[in-house]
């Protein structure tokens, strides 16, 4: 049938984005809650379920929850991702969101002190993701 259409496709919600670009959404979004020790650990060509995990921390159960939110909701809204799965919100202690690519970890600082992924994943390049600070709050020289 050389004089068929193909039916109009609906308009894609948002593009899919990159490992790479996924791991810089999620520490802005993390950095936007004030997440502390932001760090991205590349594990691509060291295991399978994963390229990165990004890391952080929250001063507080009730912080850790509020990162898990803005990151939840700005994935969903930049990119219609949703987690594949989501474990220890309730706790708060660690919560951990599986992008598939990406997983993340918002850990409370001992319980990440404790399980010390970041030495777990030594051979694993790693790169800290901390926002810079604003001019306006670095001291002055004398």
């Amino acid at each position: 049938m050389s004089g068929s259409r193909l039916a109009p496709q609906p308009p894609e919600r948002a593009s899919r984005p990159t490992p790479e670009q996924m791991v810089e959404e999620i520490a802005e979004l993390a950095a936007d809650r004030k997440a502390i020790d932001i760090v991205a650990l590349d594990l691509r060509g060291m295991i399978g379920y994963a390229d990165y995990f990004v890391i952080c921390s929250g001063r507080s159960d009730r912080q850790t929850r509020a990162i898990h939110d803005a990151i939840h909701a700005g994935m969903k809204a930049r990119h219609g991702l949703l987690p594949r799965r989501v474990e220890g919100l309730a706790g708060g202690q660690w919560i951990l969101m599986d992008y598939l690519d990406v997983v993340v970890h918002v850990f409370m600082p001992d319980t990440r002190s404790f399980y010390r992924l970041e030495q777990l994943w030594g051979e694993a390049p790693a790169r800290s993701l901390e926002p810079p600070e604003p001019a306006g709050d670095q001291p002055a020289d004398a």
